[in-house]
């Protein structure tokens, strides 16, 4: 007959065991399950009017041209592998022109389940691959693409055009036309302080655009004002006087 040493400890090893498989049940449950109406809704309106993603992203009609459907992304990728991508797209396909967005860790969850069920049916048996060529930029190449008319030429003229005359090829998918950076009337209302902001910080936060995207996570501070020098470049105008310091 065992001793009462024995039994206690059987006893709570069992019960720490019979707790893990619980858990872990819970949590497979909850990734296998399917977002509910609301929250579905609630993921599509982040998507539609707070986030920035349709700048470059389709979805269903809506979105830009420039960057992978999202309406069947689920069938070309795992929820893993969509989630390293909006917390760290450099890092997961270098090179690639996606900022990391700032987004809190609920609506990373939220935005990830959402998407990894489009495009996705119960009869598929294909399964999303997580491939992706990584090829690393050389010394050389990472400078000058770092360079102020490199950087707009990757991550402005989709949208604002090659001489920033706000006709660039995903212009016409979205809402509200692009900042013509060579307008140099309306340029020359803009300080260089509310376009480092618009770059920085993306349109939702200044009242603008939420397809435009936040780029203060991915271009550093010195990147951004390079690119606010360079649109002083296609405008050929600098900001209203009351807000130059002399510095410049």
């Amino acid at each position: 007959m065992p001793s009462p040493e024995w039994s206690f400890l059987a006893a709570r090893s069992h019960a720490a065991i019979t707790l893990c498989v619980v858990i872990s049940g819970a949590q497979l449950h909850a990734q296998n399950t399917t977002l509910s109406p609301f929250s579905a809704a609630k993921a599509q309106t982040l998507l539609r009017d707070r986030l920035s993603c349709l700048g470059c992203h389709q979805y269903g009609d809506a979105g830009g041209r420039i960057a992978p459907d999202l309406s069947t992304v689920g069938k070309r990728r795992s929820r893993d592998y969509i989630t390293r991508m909006i917390r760290d797209p450099q890092g997961t396909v270098p090179g690639t022109i996606m900022p990391k967005s700032p987004m809190p860790e609920q609506q990373v969850e939220l935005i990830t389940r959402f998407l990894a069920e489009q495009g996705v049916s119960e009869s598929a048996s294909v399964q999303p691959s997580d491939r992706v060529e990584k090829t690393r930029p050389t010394a050389s190449e990472t400078r000058l693409s770092r360079e102020p008319a490199a950087l707009y030429a990757r991550n402005c003229a989709p949208c604002h055009g090659a001489k920033g005359a706000g006709d660039g090829p995903n212009a016409r998918y979205l809402p509200r036309p692009p900042t013509a950076h060579s307008d140099r009337t309306a340029m020359t209302q803009r300080p260089d302080d509310t376009l480092f902001d618009a770059i920085a910080a993306g349109g939702y936060i200044l009242g603008k655009s939420s397809r435009m995207p936040a780029f203060g996570q991915t271009l550093s501070t010195a990147e951004i004002r390079g690119l606010v020098r360079y649109i002083r470049e296609l405008c050929r105008c600098e900001g209203p006087a009351w807000s130059r310091d002399g510095s410049r």
